[in-house]
C-alpha cells in the first residue's frame, strides 16, 4: 500500500476522536459543578482575614508593576507594604493549618509503640505545641510594643501594627492548638496515632 492511500486511513481515525466528544465532557464538568452546594461553613475567621491580605498583597505586586514598567515611575511604597503584607498571610495563614492539621508531622515511630503508649506521646506532642505556640505569642507582643510608633522606610504607618497582625496570628495559633488537642483527648487519638482516619486513606 502506498503512503497516499494510507493517508485517508490516519484521516479517518483522527476523526473517529471528534472533539465534541471534549466539548461534552467539559459541560457535563460544569453542569455536575452547578449541583455542587457549597459550604462556606469549614472556612474559619482566619481563613478570610488571609484571603483578604494575600489579594492586597496580589494588588500591591501588580502596582508596584504596572508603575514601574507602564508609568516608568515606581511606586516605592509599594514594595514595602506587600513585604508587610507577607506576613499575616504567613502567620495568620499558619493558623489555619493549625485548626486543620496540616502542618508537616513525623508519626512513623507511632505504629511501633504501644496504644497506649502512642497516646501519651501524642498528648505531649499536643501540649508541646500549644506552649511553643504561646511563647512565640508572648515573644512577638514585646516586640510589637518595643517598635511601637517606630515609622515605616516609605510610608509615615506604625510598623508596630504589622508585628500585631503577627502576634494575632500566633495567639490564633494557640486557640486552635488548644481546640485540636481537646478534640484529639474526646476522640481517643490524633492524627499521629491514625492518619488515615483523617486523610481517607483508612479502610
Amino acid at each position: 500500500m502506498s503512503l497516499h492511500s494510507a493517508l485517508p486511513v490516519a484521516s479517518g481515525a483522527a476523526a473517529s476522536h471528534p472533539v465534541e466528544t471534549s466539548a461534552e465532557a467539559l459541560v457535563a464538568s460544569f453542569a455536575e459543578a452547578d449541583q455542587h452546594k457549597v459550604n462556606l461553613s469549614v472556612y474559619g475567621i482566619e481563613d478570610w482575614i488571609c484571603l483578604g491580605f494575600f489579594w492586597t498583597m496580589a494588588g500591591l505586586v501588580f502596582l508596584q508593576f504596572f508603575s514601574r514598567y507602564v508609568l516608568n515611575d515606581s511606586f516605592a511604597w509599594t514594595e514595602e507594604l506587600a513585604v508587610y503584607c507577607l506576613m499575616p498571610v504567613v502567620f495568620i495563614g499558619a493558623s489555619m493549618c493549625v485548626r486543620r492539621v496540616r502542618h508537616i508531622q513525623v508519626n512513623l515511630v507511632y505504629s511501633h509503640l504501644p496504644t497506649s503508649a502512642g497516646r501519651v506521646l501524642s498528648t505531649l506532642v499536643d501540649l508541646a505545641a500549644i506552649a511553643f505556640y504561646g511563647y512565640a505569642s508572648w515573644l512577638v507582643a514585646r516586640y510589637a510594643l518595643a517598635v511601637n510608633n517606630e515609622p515605616m522606610t516609605t510610608i509615615d504607618w506604625n510598623k508596630s501594627y504589622v508585628y500585631w497582625l503577627a502576634f494575632a496570628g500566633f495567639a490564633l495559633m494557640t486557640v486552635r492548638g488548644v481546640q485540636v488537642a481537646v478534640n484529639n483527648w474526646r476522640r481517643g487519638f490524633s492524627p499521629l496515632q491514625n492518619p488515615g482516619f483523617f486523610d481517607g486513606s483508612a479502610s
